[in-house]
Parts: C-alpha cells; structure tokens; sequence
C-alpha cells in the first residue's frame, strides 16, 4: 500500500476562508483535561471500596457492581461514541461527554445512605461510562483534526502519554481523598471538567462532522454484544469458568458481534466501515493494540495488589510503586511519537513490543525478592516498551480512517483496548487465583492444617485480597487460623509467585504482539486527507 496523499485539512481550510483557526495547544490542554477524569475513575473509586461499603452498608458484589458498571458501560458504548462524534460534530459530542460524565459524577457523590444507595450508585457510574465513552473517541478526533500529519505523532505521544500516566494518579489521588470523605473522589471531576470547559471555547475547536445516518439496529447489536461478553468476562471470578451462565455471557456475546459484522456489510452507511480492515497496516496495529493492551491495563490492578500483598505497601506506597512504570511508559512515548513522525509506526511498535516483552518477564522473575530496589529497572522497562508502541499503534491506525472518520475509528481502536483489558484481567485474574491457592494449600499443609481445611482457607485468602494485608489476617483462636497467622511471611511469598504467572503471561502477549508488528508493511501515512466534511464555525465568526 503507497502512502496517503491528500488534500488540505479542516484547519487549513477553515484559516483560508476567514475562520480563526483553532489553537492546538488549548486543544490538547482541553481533551487532555477531559479524557484524565476517564482514566482516572479507572482506578480511584476502588481505592475508596472499603469506605463506600462501611458508610452505605453495600455487599461486597454490590460494590464489586459499583466499580464494573462504569467499564462495561464504557466498552459497550465506545463504538457508538465513537460514530456519534463523526455523525454530530467532535466539539458538541466532546461537550455533551464531558457534562454527563460530569454531572453523573456529582450524582455518584450525592448518593443518599438507605435501600436505594446501591442502586443509585451502579446506575449513574453507568452514565458516567457512557459519558466517557462519548468524550474520549470526541476528544481523539479533536486532536486529530486539529494538528497536521507532520505534527500529529508527537501531539499525539503527548496525549497518550500524559492521559496514559493519569491512571496512576487514581490510588494516590484517592487515599488522600478518602481521608476527607470518599464522596471526594466523585467531586473532583468537577473542577478537572469545568476547567475542560473552559478551555474547549477558548480553542475554537471546529465541529467537523459527517451527515449521516445513525445505524440504531447496529448501534444496538454491538453494544449488546459488547455488554454481554464483557460481562461474562468480568464475572468470571465471581461465577467460575464452569458456569453455564459465564459462557452464556462470553458465547452470546461473540455471536452477537458476528451478527453485527455480518449486518455491517450490507448497509450503506454503517456504524463501522468493515473494509478498514482490508487495509493491512490498519489491521496490525489493531492486533499490536490488542495483545499489548492484554497487559498494559491489568498490569495497574495485579501490581498494586502485589505491592499492598507481597511487599505490604499502604494503597499509597503502592501507587508509587507503579510510578516506576509510568516514568518509562512517560519517557518513551515522547520518543515513539518522533520515530512515527520520521519513520512510520512499525519501527517505533517493533521496539516498543520487544521492550515490554523483556521488561516483565525480567520484572516476573524478581518478583520474589520481595524488594522495589531489585524491580524498578525492569518496572521502567516494561512500562517503556508500552510507551513505545501505544501511539504509533493508536495514530497509525487512526490516520487510516476511511473518509477522514476520525471518531468512528477511534471508536474501534478503543473498543479493541477496552475488550482485550477485560480478557486480560479474567484471565490472568483466574490465573492469579488458582496458582495462590494451590501454593497456600502447601504451605498450610506442611505446617499440619489438614488439606480440606487448608483448601478452603486458602481459597477465602485468594478470593478475598483486597490489598490490605496486615489488616486481613484470620481472626479466631482456632488451629487453622493460628496457624495462617505464623504464616503470613510465607503466604506473601506463595502470592508472588503466583504473580509470576501472571507478568510472564504479559511478556508473553508482547511477544505475540511483536510478531504481529513485524507484518506491518511498512508504508506511512505522510499528508493529510480531507474528504468532504462540514464544519460549523465558531460563535460569532462569519461564513464565507
């Protein structure tokens, strides 16, 4: 495939009929701004689980709900935010996604203590979720739209990597927080959206959009199938791999995703153009995204637990441990953003994957030191091979929109990352509890608990983490629990190798990520396309 030619952008074209162009540093500031409260709420409402159960008296799968909603919202409704944005305009849609989630966050906060409160809660961090996945597929294309070809992979780095690190604010962030009130960590949207706000109409962002039809039937198919089968996902844990009603949720899901697939082809205009995919540059990076995405998401979960567990670290000590991560991922991203820049994606993905790769499984293998000195080199490494990758992955593949259809396919790229992020955690959840249980089992078992108590103990241990170590110890003067106190050294030890499992299975999906890249042809994206678009100006300026 030769490189992409074109015409002027909308900047461009807007600045030659009289319309004041739109200032790119404001537009980053502002989508940087709205899209770090969805990265975000990823990670500080779970910092604050044990706070919201005690004062609103939720059960545990209640609140496991309260902290789902928002994911599976966010990944059923990518794709169709991602349309919404091309059909009605980028700064509207970027508008309308920054107040829902906005408001909805307030609401999150206000919830008021009785029956209702686990409802009420659940409902609106679901229209928090639509809300983000309104905003971020909106905000992408902003970015897009406003800086040219020549400048877009640094623009873009930028965001990714600064929106990328924002995700280990969400612990820190949220212990302070809940040290004043957990309802905190619901409000503090408010300032970060008002300031989004402000710095939206600042920009004079166009509103380039495409009038279309909006595709509802397909619109409903993929949402259902994104639902159902990230559900299953999520439940996995909770409801066994076993279940009927996980493959039910897994299976069902995927068949309606083909459904949808299959409905797509024939319509002419549908939600996602399938024949993106013809395009094999578009269609290894998407492979890129989704094998990275295996570890780059669950990494934030499985090593903030494995700090507060094996290291006992506070849920603040823990956060910082990650920071290690994201000073490699912050640092190499600023550079894969030049090497697209000047070379294509491939080069920038083929490090980017090799990196990661050895970066966790060297990470995997010192995990049971049980010491951050012997880490953080290869915590650095790992987090700079995904900085590598993650925008000339994303940008790419952007850049290969069909029809200058910035939204519709940052819906599809982002749907991808939110698909393989839920996979990545079941499975390696799965992993993670199964190997913890089975090293508990020994080690009770050598110590004389009999293999039927020690089973089940280890198996409340492995399914109860909840990051607080010294504060989960057995309570009760019985022998098992006696002896799973004396025991604590060595149960931390079993949770580390357990986790060995688990970032040895990430370095393996950036391995099969890497041979994924070196399929890309190749080819860059070197000018600007501007098919037929139509942009309203901002307040006050006149048409030509």
């Amino acid at each position: 495939m030769s490189d992409h030619t074109g015409a002027r952008g909308p900047a461009e074209e807007r600045s030659a009929v009289g319309v004041k162009a739109p200032s790119q540093s404001l537009a980053l500031a502002a989508t940087l701004f709205a899209v770090s409260m969805t990265f975000i709420d990823q990670t500080i409402v779970s910092i604050a689980a044990p706070n919201i159960i005690d004062e609103l008296g939720l059960s545990s799968s209640g609140m496991q709900w309260v902290v789902n909603a928002y994911l599976l919202s966010l990944a059923a409704f990518f794709a169709l935010g991602g349309r919404i944005a091309d059909l009605f305009g980028h700064r509207l849609i970027l508008l309308t996604g920054t107040l829902v989630f906005v408001i909805s966050s307030v609401l999150c906060g206000c919830v008021p203590a009785g029956d209702f409160a686990q409802a009420w809660l659940i409902t609106f961090r679901a229209t928090q979720g639509f809300g983000a996945a309104l905003m971020f597929p909106a905000a992408l294309a902003v970015v897009i739209t406003v800086f040219p070809v020549e400048k877009r992979g640094r623009a873009l780095a930028l965001f990714f990597g600064l929106s990328g690190a924002l995700t280990a604010v969400g612990p820190l962030l949220g212990g302070w927080l809940t040290d004043w009130t957990w309802r905190a960590v619901f409000w503090v949207n408010v300032p970060v959206a008002i300031a989004a706000l402000v710095l939206t109409a600042m920009a004079h962002l166009p509103n380039t959009r495409r009038p279309e039809r909006l595709d509802l039937a397909g619109a409903l198919l993929v949402c259902g199938g994104m639902a159902l089968s990230v559900l299953g996902l999520m439940q996995a844990s909770a409801w066994g791999w076993s279940s009927v009603a996980t493959w039910a949720c897994i299976v069902g899901g995927l068949v309606v995703l083909v459904l949808f697939c299959r409905y797509e082809l024939g319509r002419e205009h549908p939600l996602v153009r399938l024949e993106v995919f013809r395009d094999k540059a578009f269609t290894v990076d998407i492979l890129v995204l989704f094998f990275s995405m295996l570890a780059f998401v669950p990494v934030f979960f499985f090593a903030s637990v494995y700090a507060q567990v094996s290291l006992s670290s506070s849920p603040n000590q823990a956060a910082l441990y990650l920071l290690y991560f994201f000073i490699g991922f912050g640092i190499a991203s600023q550079w894969g953003g030049r090497i697209l820049d000047k070379r294509g994606a491939r080069p920038a993905m083929k490090l980017g994957c090799a990196l990661g790769a050895v970066g966790f499984a060297l990470w995997a293998s010192k995990l049971t030191h049980l010491s951050t000195h012997d880490q953080w080199p290869y915590a650095a490494l790992a987090g700079a091979g995904i900085g590598f990758l993650l925008s000339p992955a994303s940008t790419d593949a952007v850049n290969r929109a069909i029809g200058a259809s910035y939204g519709e396919v940052t819906g599809i790229t982002q749907t991808v990352r939110n698909f393989a992020a839920s996979i990545g955690l079941a499975v390696f959840g799965t992993i993670l509890t199964h190997v913890t249980t089975n090293r508990i089992v020994s080690t009770l078992t050598s110590r004389g608990v009999p293999h039927a108590s020690a089973e089940g103990a280890a198996r409340d241990i492995a399914e109860g983490v909840t990051g607080h170590p010294d504060g989960q110890q057995p309570a009760g003067e019985g022998p098992v629990a006696s002896v799973m106190r004396d025991s604590m050294n060595a149960i931390r030890m079993d949770f580390a190798e357990a986790n060995q499992y688990v970032f040895y299975g990430m370095a393996i999906a950036l391995g099969i990520a890497f041979l994924c890249a070196t399929q890309h042809p190749g080819t860059r994206v070197t000018t600007a396309t501007a098919p037929p678009t139509a942009t309203e100006p901002p307040a006050g300026a006149r048409r030509p």
